[in-house]
């Protein structure tokens, strides 16, 4: 009886009856075409109280794409951290001792690029408009669910910002009503057009790319080129940025302003 081994078309030998099969060689030798599966999104958890920092830990790495590569319990540790182990993420807590939340969102932005999720505990905190000034890319207070912290994650892994859409109307339409003394921005929103600045306003309410399109009645695909244009115009780093700017301009008016033109009759 020949031992040979017969040559199928693809190149691989068939294995006569009774031979046992090397069940791994075979699996290399004939790629079984599953996709890889994606890269955990490293992120650093940077907040003063160690509970804090454990149960951010411990809920963050049952999520199966996310891999927590620090804590850092200062400003100063979550810089030093940051150099080293290059997140994608930081989660920065706005009473983060040591360097403010501030300083450490623009330098955590310029020296490692970073996207900066902030999580305050309070829609008032003082510090949370000048962060998103400074670079901020998501915004969510600390009693947040667990699935929309993990979502908000994501969202900054994938290049774009991920903002409460309740919670920033109230805090950035309440900060930006206070007098600003120079607004570098207010001849560049000239530079829009009327379907640009519609798309401003509709971004600045919280709404996705997707029910952009729905509200404008336009593709998914129409609704992100006219968001993408505004922000090269407005020369804005990412979506919170535009926020920013939309309150700051007077695009959007702060929800007190609003009430109060309706009231009085005047127009919008």
């Amino acid at each position: 009886m020949s031992s040979s081994l017969s040559e199928a078309p693809d190149g691989t030998h068939d294995a006569p009856a009774g031979t046992l099969v090397d069940l791994e060689r075979a699996r290399l030798a004939r790629p079984l075409g599953r996709v890889a599966p994606a890269p955990s999104v490293r992120v650093l958890i940077a907040d003063g109280q160690a509970l804090v920092r454990a149960g951010f830990r411990v809920f963050l790495e049952d999520a199966s794409l996310i891999r927590v590569v620090g804590e850092a319990a200062t400003g100063d540790e979550a810089l030093e951290l940051a150099r080293r182990m290059r997140p994608q993420v930081a989660l920065v807590d706005a009473n983060l001792p040591g360097v403010d939340c501030v300083e450490v969102t623009r330098r955590l932005l310029a020296e490692t690029g970073a996207a900066v999720l902030l999580l305050t505990a309070s829609e008032r905190d003082e510090r949370i408009f000048a962060a998103l000034r400074a670079g901020a890319s998501g915004l969510l207070l600390k009693d947040t669910e667990p699935a929309e912290l993990v979502g908000a994650i994501e969202t900054l892994a994938r290049g774009d910002a991920s903002l409460s859409p309740g919670l920033t109307r109230r805090v950035i339409a309440e900060l930006v009503s206070r007098p600003q003394l120079d607004r570098p921005i207010d001849g560049l929103l000239d530079e829009l057009t009327r379907r640009e600045r519609e798309v401003m306003g509709l971004v600045a309410l919280g709404l996705s790319n997707d029910e952009i399109a729905e509200r404008i009645v336009v593709t998914r695909a129409t609704a992100k080129t006219h968001v993408s244009r505004a922000m090269t115009k407005l020369r804005a780093r990412d979506r919170a940025q535009l926020v920013v700017f939309a309150y700051e301009t007077g695009l959007v008016l702060p929800r007190a302003d609003a009430a109060a033109l309706a009231t009085s009759g005047a127009p919008r």
